[in-house]
């Protein structure tokens, strides 16, 4: 049986309706849409636990022994695929690690072949980025009972544990979520990661939510939460923010460039430089998802600027995917007993 793609209410409803087990705990973790305030808080206190300063010991434990974690990356991944192997490595789990270049699913193997196939070697937890959408959901809808599925990245639909990675890093940098002003700043009609941001940030009571991109980019109705104000000028969603979030051009995912500013003109409208944080709130912050185009999106002197929480996220990121990990083996424990 082959994946077609899904139209993307669709995926984010079945993402919702999979998730929990029937006494309401975090099996998958498909998408950040109806994951409500107190349970990502709750992720988010998980996630800090693991959290350890420069130069101290890495957090350690033996939570996933006798647990294997497979991750399957079938769309390139550098940071979500090497936190998700250390985290799962960092809680003592057995780690296999396939790309669509070794893995029978590039000579035309179903993709539920393949997870049958590693199902019967007994993975617990499978770890998906693929750039087709809807492939979380459909895998989650046919594995066992004992068997949990981590979205690491979906087409453009969602990224639940970049979110989450990027709610710990504003938490620990502001003190809380509540009543900020956040600008997330590019390609919001094809990025995942805005799309998940902004679903967490309304859940976790953000004060005001802006989405700026030239109006090529802007994001199609009905794709981002309705509390987010859309806006075309960088000026008017850098003023008086209290974090501004960059992202790149998604430019595998865009079949016609027609209206996207070349290079130039998009640092010159829309890239984040020191002096247009100048109208950022004091103490603001600037964040990347990465990978981070410097230069173009975002200048260089400030992506290592104080201000700067980017290399933060990344350490976030190994500490966020030891919590997810944590959370949904405890949970197929419990289906076990």
């Amino acid at each position: 049986m082959s994946v077609t793609r899904l139209h993307t209410t669709s995926v984010t409803a079945e993402g919702f309706e999979l998730q929990l087990s029937a006494d309401g705990r975090l099996r998958h973790l498909l998408t950040m849409r109806g994951l409500d305030r107190e349970r990502i808080g709750e992720l988010l206190d998980q996630s800090q636990a693991f959290v350890t300063s420069p130069g101290e010991p890495v957090a350690r434990s033996d939570a996933l022994r006798g647990k294997t974690v497979a991750n399957l990356f079938f769309e390139p991944s550098t940071r979500t695929r090497a936190s998700f192997d250390l985290a799962a490595k960092r809680l003592g789990a057995d780690v296999l690690n396939l790309d669509v270049n070794t893995s029978s699913r590039k000579k035309g193997e179903s993709i539920l072949d393949m997870i049958y196939t590693l199902q019967a070697m007994r993975v617990d937890v499978f770890v998906v980025r693929d750039a087709e959408a809807g492939v979380p959901g459909f895998i989650a809808r046919h594995v066992n009972e004992f068997v949990s599925i981590l979205n690491a990245g979906e087409s453009d639909v969602s990224h639940p544990t970049q979110a989450l990675l990027d709610l710990l890093t504003i938490r620990q940098r502001k003190g809380r979520i509540e009543g900020l002003k956040v600008a997330i700043v590019g390609d919001i009609a094809h990025s995942r990661v805005a799309r998940s941001a902004s679903e967490a940030l309304v859940t976790m009571g953000v004060g005001e939510l802006r989405l700026v991109s030239p109006p090529a980019l802007s994001p199609a109705a009905g794709t981002v939460p309705a509390e987010a104000r859309i806006l075309n000028r960088l000026d008017d969603g850098i003023r008086d923010a209290d974090v501004v979030m960059a992202l790149r051009i998604q430019r595998e995912r865009i079949g016609n460039l027609d209206g996207i500013p070349g290079i130039d003109e998009y640092f010159a409208s829309y890239g984040i430089s020191h002096e247009r944080m100048k109208l950022a709130a004091p103490g603001a912050i600037v964040m990347h998802p990465g990978p981070m185009n410097r230069g173009i999106e975002i200048e260089s002197s400030l992506a290592d600027s104080p201000c700067s929480v980017i290399t933060q996220q990344v350490a976030n990121g190994v500490a966020v995917r030891m919590a997810i990990l944590s959370t949904v083996t405890q949970t197929l424990d419990n289906q076990r007993r």
